[in-house]
């Protein structure tokens, strides 16, 4: 009898706060409250332009576009701009990697060398026992972006790159650990093409793009011509924004190369929210999608915060998951050459947010949050925006590492070596050849397959180096290069400094390996 009665007590308690919170989710949302809060967010943010999208209960419900395409041209982006999404990318990987699963062509604990035999990792070990699985969800071992000066806007192949993962040094033990890894997406896009008879962005387009109607998707920059209502890519210096070309990802497309705009992304979430049914077509069983969403790798919880708004944060296969303020979320963010994003699915509440920028400082965590706040409760205690803005602005005042170089450079100096000497070809078993050269009374660094880190030397300091690049840059600027030299004085190696929090050149370590005839 007490069993029932507390049964019942508890069933009571459930239902009202069901009822309570289900009256919260159903309040009217004042749409124009909230455009004109995201209007002043972009241009407290400095954002070039951006397009926030919801998406509830099977509807787009609000969709709208702040700023410019391209600074200076007013130009205002829509619905229908298209913007790189770039690591929401990963989301359609896995996803497709489960339809090969559903077709029989893939299991996920399969090793990668079934697919790929000239996969290779740091430990032999680790290559024979390394899995699809393992390739989705960032426990490889590698540390966070660790290798991405391999194949950051590089020409090779993505087979060619795969082949060069051996040298690569793990931070954490295999599957002990958490690592976002680009390479192993990469990796993942290869499998597809293997495991589908098809180039992954043919695979993709076929099984996912098409059959949901993203019309104005796509991998292929050769198309944004034809397709129209582009946003132009923004990198950030000197506390402004400026355009800069786009960068072709097609190579690495399964990694982050997809270009989409809100009105298909709203598509892709719906999708999503049904659990692998597109108007009552099942692309992706539930319980195959319910893979993707399947905590695999888990993040540390500060829970000692008072104010905290997650209980739990892991990654499954493609996706980000967590909870806010008690709802399940699955999500994702995207950092391009010039552009950053995010995708948010709520799908207890069948709600998706959809924030895409084309610039590199922008609120895309803050904008969902606030977001969210509106529809749950009505209200907006906190101005999310607001205080990201200010967390922003102190890690750019406190990151003194351009200033620390610039101080502590030592004028009038001369380098120990003569310009002949430091001339020929520095080898890397990770990254492959870097060439130094004379032309016009200049010196040349040419890497061998990143055309688009060539770059002049100019002296620095001692046997140090400024690199000019001889094209922008989105992710770093500042860069020198030390010429390392052997006992007896003579050019043996280099060593890179080029502060940024992506793109570890420090990775490159090039040996001398022959001198400029």
């Amino acid at each position: 009898m007490m069993h029932s009665r507390y049964f019942l007590l508890l069933l009571t308690f459930w239902l009202f706060g069901w009822h309570s919170s289900a009256a919260q989710i159903n309040r009217k949302t004042d749409w124009d409250d909230l455009d004109a809060y995201l209007r002043q967010t972009r241009q407290n943010w400095g954002t070039p332009g951006m397009v926030v999208g919801i998406v509830k209960n099977g509807n787009m419900v609000f969709c709208r576009g702040y700023g410019e395409k391209t600074l200076g041209q007013n130009n205002p982006p829509d619905g229908n701009t298209l913007f790189a999404i770039a690591s929401n990318t990963k989301a359609f990987t896995a996803t497709a990697m489960a339809m090969l699963v559903q077709e029989g062509k893939v299991r996920w604990d399969d090793p990668v060398r079934q697919y790929l035999p000239y996969f290779s990792l740091y430990d032999p070990w680790v290559s024979e026992a390394f899995t699809i699985r393992d390739l989705l969800c960032h426990r490889s071992g590698l540390g966070t972006f660790s290798g991405d000066v391999l194949w950051y806007r590089s020409i090779l192949s993505a087979p060619d790159l795969i082949k060069r993962y051996q040298p690569i040094e793990p931070e954490f033990p295999f599957r002990s650990g958490y690592g976002y890894s680009n390479l192993m997406y990469i990796a993942a896009g290869e499998v597809i093409a293997i495991a589908s008879g098809q180039s992954y962005m043919k695979y993709v387009e076929d099984r996912i793009i098409k059959r949901l109607g993203m019309s104005r998707s796509t991998f292929r920059l050769s198309q944004l011509t034809t397709l129209g209502n582009v946003a132009q890519p923004h990198a950030y210096r000197d506390s402004h924004h400026f355009p800069i070309p786009w960068v072709n990802w097609e190579t690495v497309a399964a990694t982050g190369g997809l270009l989409s705009s809100v009105q298909d992304l709203a598509r892709w979430v719906e999708w999503n929210i049904g659990h692998g049914v597109w108007q009552g077509d099942t692309l992706l069983t539930t319980r195959l999608h319910n893979q993707l969403w399947t905590p695999h790798n888990g993040f540390q919880v500060d829970h000692s915060k008072s104010d905290k708004t997650s209980s739990f944060s892991t990654y499954g296969l493609g996706w980000q998951l967590s909870d806010y303020k008690g709802h399940f979320r699955v999500h994702h963010t995207g950092g391009y050459d010039g552009m950053i994003s995010s995708v948010q699915v709520f799908p207890d509440l069948e709600m998706g947010i959809i924030v895409l920028t084309n610039g590199v400082r922008a609120p895309i965590t803050a904008i969902p949050n606030y977001i969210a706040d509106k529809i749950l409760f009505g209200r907006n205690e906190r101005d999310w925006c607001a205080e990201h803005l200010v967390k922003q602005e102190k890690r750019e005042n406190n990151d003194t590492r351009i200033a620390t170089r610039v101080a502590a450079r030592v004028l009038n100096t001369q380098p120990g070596l003569t310009t002949k000497q430091i001339m020929g070809v520095y080898r890397c078993p990770m990254y492959g050849d870097i060439t130094l050269s004379t032309k016009n009374d200049t010196i040349q660094m040419e890497f061998s397959h990143t055309p688009s880190f060539n770059c002049r030397l100019t002296h620095w300091h001692y046997n140090t180096w400024k690199m000019e690049w001889n094209e922008p840059q989105a992710w770093f600027g500042h860069a020198t290069v030390q010429i390392i030299t052997d006992p007896n004085k003579n050019p043996v190696g280099l060593e890179f400094d080029v502060p940024n929090d992506d793109i570890f050149f420090e990775e490159i370590k090039a040996k001398k390996i022959e001198n400029q005839i």
